[in-house]
């Protein structure tokens, strides 16, 4: 992939403007993320996808800083994969137009052997011909997926990616996912609402509610996903 990257936001405040007045969503949020896969859970409202779409560039932040590497945060000159829960992906491209958008747009070219590696990986060479529509919600995922990892990206965000699929097959993406991450190790963060599937992905979990960091926590060094899951639930508590 690209070169290692560290994340840095640093007393990051959003909000919006309504006739009621400005509304803050993010009050003052601060961490850093090195090459690994940190999750963000919190109630719905609490601002995980504000903060996504700062990371993003989509939303601009009212204060604060993102560095990126040894920049400020910019989507022009940096490479962020935003995998959104519907996956994104254009109803009028089939799946190999899809996944090889960002190099049309401009962004790095890839290698046609990291292509196939990704594509290999992912199980989804027999789908490059087809539409969106044609595909089932797993497929959908995994051309999503794909397509982030294309990219090359500086920083990967996944925002409830998971949540729309049944359990089985968020399983196999999951599965799927980590196998790619772990050939092309990139900072990443994921939302989810779901402890279980916070301490699947990752080792860290940072809890937001009502736009403030309430917690930053780092599971213990054990391998057992129940006893990760039982003390992430102890902590929450």
């Amino acid at each position: 992939m690209s070169f290692p990257t560290e994340l840095k936001v640093q007393h990051l405040s959003a909000g919006y403007t309504s006739k009621q007045g400005l509304h803050t969503v993010l009050a003052g949020i601060s961490f850093t993320l090195g090459e690994e896969i940190t999750s963000i859970i919190g109630p719905s409202g609490g601002g995980k996808s504000t903060l996504l779409h700062c990371l993003s560039g989509i939303l601009s932040p009212s204060s604060g800083t993102i560095i990126l590497g040894e920049r400020p945060l910019n989507p022009r000159a940096h490479q962020i994969a935003l995998v959104p829960q519907q996956y994104g992906l254009l109803p009028w491209k089939k799946v190999k137009a899809n996944i090889l958008l960002p190099q049309a747009l401009g962004k790095r070219i890839v290698s046609e052997e990291l292509q196939n590696s990704i594509i290999q990986t992912l199980d989804i060479a027999p789908l490059l011909d087809r539409y969106p529509a044609e595909l089932s919600g797993g497929q959908r995922q995994r051309v999503a997926l794909a397509r982030a990892f294309i990219m090359q990206p500086d920083l990967i965000l996944l925002d409830e990616a998971f949540s729309a699929l049944d359990i089985a097959t968020a399983e196999r993406c999951r599965t799927l996912f980590l196998k790619l991450w772990e050939s092309y190790p990139t900072p990443t963060l994921v939302v989810t609402h779901s402890p279980a599937e916070a301490v699947a992905l990752s080792s860290r979990t940072l809890l937001i509610s009502q736009g403030e960091l309430l917690a930053d926590l780092r599971y213990p060094q054990r391998d057992e996903l129940e006893s990760r899951l039982l003390y992430l639930n102890e902590t929450l508590q």
